[in-house]
């Protein structure tokens, strides 16, 4: 990444729907450039897709949670995980060093729905042996790594 590479990057990183034109503009090249360019970051794979991003609260869902999963074994991690996937409430995966054989991060409309995902989703999943689960009052910080 040169220069241009990184201003173009932090422009989008701080508003995604910033027009190319106007990227190119500030650096003094051409749109063309521009667009070039993130086609390389693309393929390099320093950029990968455009997303949007959903705030759950707006939607309801006021309860983050991050979980420690203790499992039987490791053998089974890519079967557990592969459950897990299939929660829609669970937004994170992290396989940990540490106590937990997996950390992941979910979201819930409540405590109480929170309660359920666990009881009923997650902790029914063969294998899971046990779990740790701490409930975020608040996020403090939110960002990616600065370019």
């Amino acid at each position: 990444m040169d220069g241009i590479d990184k201003v173009i990057v932090r422009e989008l990183m701080m508003d995604a729907r910033t027009p190319i034109l106007e990227i190119a503009r500030k650096v003094g090249v051409s749109g063309a450039a521009i667009h070039q360019r993130l086609r390389k970051l693309e393929k390099t794979g320093l950029l990968s897709g455009h997303h949007l991003h959903i705030d759950p609260k707006v939607l309801g869902y006021k309860t983050t949670a991050f979980v420690g999963l203790f499992l039987d074994k490791a053998d089974d991690n890519d079967r557990i995980i592969a459950e897990l996937n299939r929660v829609p409430e669970i937004l994170e995966c992290h396989y940990t060093t540490g106590n937990y054989s997996l950390f992941i991060k979910l979201t819930c409309f409540d405590n109480d729905h929170l309660m359920e995902v666990l009881n009923k989703q997650i902790q029914k999943i063969n294998g899971v042996s046990r779990s740790e689960t701490f409930i975020s009052l608040t996020q403090n910080i939110g960002r990616q790594i600065e370019v």
